[in-house]
């Protein structure tokens, strides 16, 4: 099959896999996308895709391992970062090494410098895997806090292990002490290069920037190709690391972005959207490829008659079993030695059940598999590598096993948690949305500076303001969720529909030009959108919101700015007048209904953006207002981060996440379209 049509197959598979982990949340995706694999194998017997090993470190694990970087969560781990260390190295090394013994014990056939790459590579966790089942269950906080952090670096020193040892079945020479050598050059060269290389390119960016080279998609281009060239230059120009080099780079990144460097929100918004993309697109295809090659792989190893089906799937359960005992006796012995000589106040005395839980969200996945997939057909010398279709069903192997476990014992020991009387304490939704004002008051505070402080605090008054109305909300008569939202967005809704009144009518007076109306009727209908409940209306809303932002790019409604301010006075005037026409309506709804205390959060809304256009306009003001939305569109990206984490960290329902998003969309179709530009 050709390549093209091979990629365009895997990215439908790619589609339909999530589709069906949405209707069935207890299977995780990456099972489902294994399945997948693994029909596509059967059904299309001739396909291929063949890719070398530095292509594939390349195309997979440098951007995986960058995104890992940008995402460094450093304040929230640094407390456990004893534990987080000591995960991500000692462990490696002692799974890399009492694995591959075991493996060389269990199997003769496989060469020992291969049974320690195959161990190797078995040693990284997956936290994408994790995430999946923690979304229906209840993980404990640390212990995901924890897989996050331990994977970010046991990736990378898993990967240089394995790289090194597959070198050594390469080339068929090994010597210890230059093993201790090249290993830590590699480590320390590459983080060096990383930390080099990632100012480099953050010094490049700002450079342009001075010099009047701010294209939104120019500088996105730029962050999504910054792995890719440092892993080349690191592995090409130096034999460093690169894996370790683009991890550094990514923490530089988000080091300098979040203390220096002022990024333009719709960059930032780009980009992420991008990097998104990438990574959905990679990891689903790593677990595509990975049952792609499991029939393969495992035909051939059981036509050797050495082995049969059983003693194979045999060699499995008991790798995996090893794997996670030898995890299971770490965390157990380090859990003891922090209670008993660190005396930190947050650490309990250890549980056999949180030790079993630590163990088992150890998910082997991505990394693992692509690591996997990279090892040579051949040898230096030309002979084929030893036993490579059984090492590679091994590891596919494991990395099943350790899945289904996970997905089958975590929820019972989450069900033993609920049994012995405790209860999972789900926030309801004002207590999110105070989470999500307080994160936003945060992100402003990490963002003022000299030229925008004004600004800012205006800003984090409006945030305190809709807290406060939330603990209004919170503190008064208990209300039930569901009904209070359904109830809050008609209102919202109705409001909408006395401002398009108020517009349909001043245009049959002739009060307006049709450019202008048709703006506004966008505008509505934008705002109406964000507010619906339905799927393809969110798409609708996406999509337009898409729309509005190239053209807003490519400058298609570029004017001189003495029409620019003639079309802002006329289209503010209008907007001042429908948002007064729908705020006495709302007043007056107020009066004849005993609901004022839900058309209290609507009426607040529409006084803010009343008071927010009465102010003058001016060059000043208008700088002022941009600044203003780029630092609320920064803050709006923040919110959503929260929602994400919140959600994966079992802190709310699906539901909750639901509305929290639809409550941010509304807010951002309100700033977005407060008056006709």
């Amino acid at each position: 099959m050709d390549l093209l049509l091979t990629v365009l197959l895997l990215l439908v598979c790619l589609l339909i896999s999530n589709i069906i982990s949405h209707y069935i949340p207890f299977i995780p995706t990456a099972l489902t996308q294994i399945a997948f694999g693994i029909i596509i194998a059967f059904v299309f017997r001739d396909i291929s895709f063949d890719i070398e090993t530095d292509w594939f470190l390349l195309l997979f694990v440098a951007p995986l391992l960058y995104n890992d970087g940008r995402h460094f969560p450093r304040e929230e781990l640094w407390n456990m970062r004893a534990s987080i260390l000591g995960n991500a190295l000692p462990l490696v090394l002692l799974t890399t090494i009492a694995g591959g013994y075991f493996i060389y014990w269990m199997v003769p056939s496989i060469p020992l410098a291969a049974a320690f790459a195959l161990a190797a590579i078995l040693s990284p966790t997956d936290p994408v895997a994790v995430n999946g089942i923690a979304k229906r269950i209840h993980i404990p906080e640390k212990v995901l806090k924890l897989v996050r952090g331990e994977s970010l670096i046991n990736d990378a020193s898993g990967l240089v292990a394995f790289n090194y040892a597959i070198a050594a079945v390469v080339t068929g020479y090994f010597s210890l002490r230059e093993a201790i050598f090249n290993f830590t050059y590699m480590f320390l060269a590459g983080a060096v290069l990383g930390l080099i290389l990632g100012l480099l390119i953050t010094l490049i960016r700002h450079t342009l920037r001075k010099k009047g080279i701010n294209d939104v998609i120019f500088h996105s281009l730029l962050q999504i190709l910054t792995p890719f060239i440092i892993y080349i230059i690191t592995e090409e120009l130096f034999h460093a690391s690169g894996v370790i080099a683009v991890v550094v780079a990514g923490i530089v990144h988000s080091v300098v972005r979040e203390r220096t460097e002022t990024m333009m929100a719709q960059e930032q918004i780009l980009t992420e959207n991008i990097w998104s993309i990438v990574l959905f697109i990679l990891n689903g295809i790593v677990f595509l490829l990975l049952g792609l090659n499991i029939p393969s792989s495992m035909l051939d190893t059981v036509a050797d008659p050495n082995i049969g089906n059983w003693l194979a799937i045999g060699y499995v359960i008991a790798i995996g079993i090893v794997i996670l005992a030898i995890r299971f006796v770490w965390a157990y012995l380090f859990s003891c030695y922090e209670y008993r000589f660190k005396k930190i106040n947050s650490t309990t005395k250890p549980k056999f059940k949180t030790v079993l839980i630590i163990a088992l969200t150890g998910v082997r996945g991505t990394v693992t598999m692509a690591g996997v997939l990279s090892i040579p057909f051949f040898l230096a010398s030309g002979e084929a590598f030893p036993e490579h279709s059984l090492i590679l069903f091994l590891a596919a192997g494991v990395i099943l096993f350790t899945l289904i476990l996970a997905t089958a014992i975590l929820p019972l020991l989450s069900k033993v948690d609920l049994a012995k009387g405790d209860t999972i304490n789900y926030l309801n939704l004002n207590e999110a949305k105070s989470k999500l004002l307080l994160a936003a008051i945060k992100k402003i505070k990490l963002e003022i500076n000299e030229e925008n402080q004004s600004v800012a605090y205006e800003l984090m008054d409006e945030y305190k303001i809709r807290f406060k109305q939330i603990q209004y909300k919170q503190n008064s008569i208990e209300r039930n969720t569901s009904y209070y939202q359904k109830k809050i967005t008609e209102v919202r809704l109705m409001a909408l529909k006395a401002e398009r009144k108020y517009i349909h009518e001043l245009m049959e007076n002739n009060g307006m030009t049709e450019e202008v109306f048709e703006t506004f009727e966008r505008s509505l209908d934008c705002r109406a959108e964000a507010l619906s409940i339905s799927l393809s209306s969110g798409a609708l809303y996406l999509i337009g919101k898409i729309i509005s932002e190239w053209k807003h790019f490519s400058g298609h409604y570029r004017k001189n700015e003495e029409t620019k301010l003639a079309r802002l006075r006329i289209g503010k005037d209008i907007q001042l007048k429908a948002l007064g026409a729908a705020l006495k309506h709302l007043e007056k709804y107020a009066r004849e209904h005993e609901k004022s205390d839900i058309v209290f959060v609507v009426i607040s809304d529409y006084k803010t953006m009343i008071n927010r256009l009465k102010r003058p306009t001016s060059i000043f003001n208008e700088k002022n207002e941009e600044q203003k939305e780029e630092l609320r569109i920064k803050v709006m990206d923040i919110q959503r981060s929260e929602i994400n984490r919140m959600y994966e960290s079992g802190e709310i329902l699906g539901e909750t996440t639901t509305e929290l998003r639809k409550y941010i969309n509304y807010i951002e179709s309100v700033i977005l379209n407060k008056y006709v530009e």
